[in-house]
């Protein structure tokens, strides 16, 4: 049991998002994008690539924390027929 009045707890629970949880949100709409662009083949090496071609800067670690989160994955493997 964490001892935190309720009334501090539902002041942070209303609290607005954070500069960072807003850029990754920004960020995430990207990703996503490029992903579902590429089938979702892509994994966050080439999406990575694909946001400094846009002009965005961020890290291949963000980017794989974002996807990982976010649950996308890149297709591993040859598909079989």
């Amino acid at each position: 049991m964490v001892d935190v009045h309720p009334s501090g707890y539902y002041a942070w629970r209303s609290s607005p998002l954070s500069d960072k949880q807003r850029e990754d949100a920004r960020l995430l709409g990207h990703i996503k994008q490029f992903w579902l662009e590429s089938g979702g083949v892509y994994g966050y090496r080439k999406i990575t690539a694909d946001m400094r071609d846009i002009g965005e800067s961020c890290g291949k670690h963000r980017v794989y924390r974002l996807m990982k989160a976010e649950g996308l994955r890149s297709q591993t493997g040859q598909a079989s027929w």
